[in-house]
């Protein structure tokens, strides 16, 4: 009896379900928002978590979504268009100039040996030549998962990393190239060699107005829209659907469309608030949609009761495997890398997400590949994505790294006395009453050290008019502070030229009002984010450091910065270190008489003549500096970075933290998970430099953890 009310309580749920369509979509977002917390904490890929939810709601599980639904389907197409624009958006085409042959050389063996086990693997099988080929293109291609590990472990210059991600360009179009030529096959009836080479000029003439029409159309829009971040949103969005339409009137599929709109805005878009509202609304939205609905197709009973099934997944994983295993290894043999150089480029092409699963849809649902092969293909892409990225973690830890040049550890800039047209300006965010005493004191201290002087600076934000009662009061409120900070600063001894600037934004105002006063270093207060509109538009410290001209110190100050006697400065990698927070750390304890450590944590199997040689490594980055004081070297093994720092900074009154951009966090400030636990269980005050240049990371459904200053 009560399996009968459970089975009519679902029965009727379904109803419920297929009468209103909000509710499926209520239940879509909350799994798109719940999954992925959960699997994050799991450590497991977000994907793998949506993909897993799709099979749970829908066919295979509770039924409770179905992919027959418009919505759904609409949702789902612009996230496959998203995930594949996103995939060129984010192609390194300047890592691929700097080693161009090379990663020819590499996406070539990368490209021709899998299609070519994979096409085998469809023959043994019994598939047809069309279908096979197509098989074997879907392991053609890679996506750069591992890019973070590498990036935290500084091995990104070592030439075989570059040209792994610089191949990535030939691989992706030519995966595209082979889905548009075999898709073409079967819907072209009948098909002959004068069509296909119609077709190829077709998108040969395409794919130049897309790369070349759009670069140029993006290049000059963006220059004319100025600080219009809606307008060039706008205008990206409409690249990567006018893309995609076009490509179907010439008779190709529109994720084609959508990579080559990618490539096309790649530099014009560049790193900046824009690309982070691009991607963001697709990290969150439409690409999750996309995998759960792709969670949908997959039928568990044919895993179950098909052996046929099993065997092929089996195949075409030893393959994928084997195959990028020998293309590793023919470039080892070429361009003469060694071992740990080939394993990591055959650990870093295994991952198979954005371009493999975004054809292996198109090829289901033009019939070129059954189920089985659309089953197989997302269990190559969850095993893969899990493999390849531990893979790399364990491989390229002893990986070794180019040389790099001494232009690639920019530092604080020296100040002589004399100098004082270009004097060492640090202009000081004064917004908050709170933090304005501890930061006021900071900069004094690095402003005395260097012969400068501080800037304090209140933003009065305004709307269109300029006699709004808010504003009089806003300046009312900003010349109170500003006349505290300057009387301050007057009595710490240091130059003060006070600032009130009128702006329509905080962020905006700080950045401007940095460059034109041509300051050195900008300093600020460092609180916790909250809210959906900071995770959606950012806070004044990300706009902040995507627009400045020059570091900026992000501080949480428990105590008087005349106070630190000890100073901790954790150098995660030896390989691309930035120096300027050993720099600003020797600033601070010369103006108090205090003592700096630089500390490395490295492996704990790493041997002692390993450890003497890294200690030696980092004596020499720190020479680099010419400090008169240099500081203390330690070197410490451990088997967690995180914990092996919070250790030692118990001894310490200031760690100095380095406090990188990435771009897996489209709506906030990504910086890594050592420095995200330390700011959340440090106790001592903190200090988190961050620099102007952006570094590139991998995929876009990657979500970071956040931390934002308050001003």
């Amino acid at each position: 009896m009560e399996r009968i009310s459970e089975v009519l309580a679902l029965e009727q749920t379904a109803q419920v379900l297929g009468k209103e369509p909000i509710v499926p979509f209520a239940i879509l977002l909350v799994v798109i928002l719940v999954v992925p917390i959960l699997f994050e904490r799991l450590r497991l890929p977000v994907f793998v978590g949506l993909i897993f939810s799709g099979v749970v709601l829908g066919p295979s599980g509770w039924n409770l979504f179905h992919t027959e639904s418009p919505i759904f389907s609409l949702l789902s197409d612009i996230g496959l268009i998203y995930l594949v624009f996103v995939a060129g958006l984010e192609v390194d085409i300047e890592r691929f100039r700097q080693r161009k042959k090379r990663s020819l050389g590499f996406g070539l063996f990368s490209f021709s040996i899998p299609i070519v086990t994979g096409t085998l693997a469809g023959r043994i099988f019994g598939f047809g030549w069309n279908t096979s080929i197509l098989i074997g293109s879907l392991s053609a291609s890679y996506t750069l998962l591992a890019y973070p590990i590498l990036n935290r472990l500084g091995v990104v210059n070592n030439e075989a990393v570059t040209i792994t991600i610089g191949a990535t360009i030939f691989t992706d179009i030519g995966a595209f190239l082979v889905l548009t030529v075999c898709v073409a096959a079967t819907q072209i009836v009948p098909f002959s060699l004068v069509k296909l080479i119609i077709l190829l000029t077709s998108l040969t003439i395409y794919s130049i107005i897309i790369l070349v029409g759009f670069e140029w159309a993006g290049k000059e829009f963006f220059r004319r829209s100025g600080d219009d971040e809606g307008n060039k949103f706008l205008f990206v969005l409409l690249a990567v659907f006018l893309a995609a339409v076009g490509a179907q009137f010439i008779g190709i599929e529109k994720i084609v469309g959508a990579f080559l709109a990618g490539l096309a805005v790649n530099e014009a878009v560049g790193e900046g608030p824009v690309k982070e509202k691009v991607v963001f609304v697709g990290s969150v939205l439409f690409i999750p949609i996309f995998f759960v609905d792709l969670g949908l197709l997959i039928d568990l009973s044919a895993f179950v009761q098909n052996i046929g099934v099993l065997k092929l997944t089996f195949l075409i994983v030893i393959g994928l495997i084997t195959s990028k295993f020998i293309a590793a290894l023919l470039a080892k043999l070429v361009y003469r890398y060694n071992w740990q150089e080939m394993l990591t480029m055959w650990s870093l092409s295994l991952p198979q997400v954005s371009t493999t699963l975004a054809a292996t849809l198109v090829g289901y649902r033009t019939g070129l590949l059954p189920l089985e092969v659309l089953n197989s293909i997302i269990m190559l892409m969850l095993l893969t994505s899990t493999l390849g990225p531990l893979l790399t973690s364990q491989i390229a830890v002893t990986l070794p790294s180019s040389p790099v040049p001494e232009s690639a550890f920019p530092t604080l800039p020296e100040q002589k006395p004399e100098e004082t047209h270009n004097a060492f300006t640090i202009v000081v965010s004064v917004q908050n009453p709170q933090t304005q005493q501890y930061l006021v004191e900071m900069a004094a201290l690095l402003a005395l050290q260097s012969n400068g002087k501080i800037v304090p600076l209140v933003i009065a934000t305004a709307g269109i008019h300029m006699d709004a009662p808010q504003l009089e009061a806003s300046l009312q409120k900003s010349e109170r502070l500003l006349a505290k900070a300057t009387t301050q600063s007057r009595g710490l001894g240091v130059q003060a030229e006070p600032l009130l600037r009128i702006d329509d934004a905080f962020a905006s105002g700080i950045s401007r009002a940095a460059r034109e006063q041509k300051a050195s270093l900008i300093v600020m207060g460092w609180g916790k984010r909250t809210g959906l509109r900071a995770r959606l538009f950012g806070n004044v410290i990300d706009s902040v450091l995507w627009a400045s001209h020059c570091p900026v110190a992000v501080t949480r100050l428990v105590d008087s910065p005349k106070k630190i006697q000890r100073i901790l400065v954790p150098v995660e990698n030896l390989m691309t270190p930035s120096l300027q927070p050993v720099q600003l750390a020797q600033m601070l304890a010369e103006a108090n008489q205090a003592q700096v450590t630089v500390l490395n944590v490295c492996d704990r199997r790493t041997s002692s003549s390993k450890i003497a040689s890294k200690r030696s490594q980092l004596f020499l980055l720190v020479s680099k500096l010419g400090l008169p004081n240099p500081p203390e070297i330690q070197i410490i093994a451990h088997e967690n970075v995180a914990q092996a720092i919070l250790q030692a900074a118990r001894l310490y009154d200031l760690v100095v933290l380095p406090f990188t951009r990435n771009r897996t966090s489209p709506g906030g400030l990504a910086i890594s998970d050592v420095t995200t636990q330390l700011a959340r269980q440090l106790t001592c005050s903190i200090v988190m430099l961050g620099e102007p240049q952006r570094t590139p990371t991998g995929t876009p459904l990657t979500r970071a953890s956040n931390t934002t200053a308050v001003v």
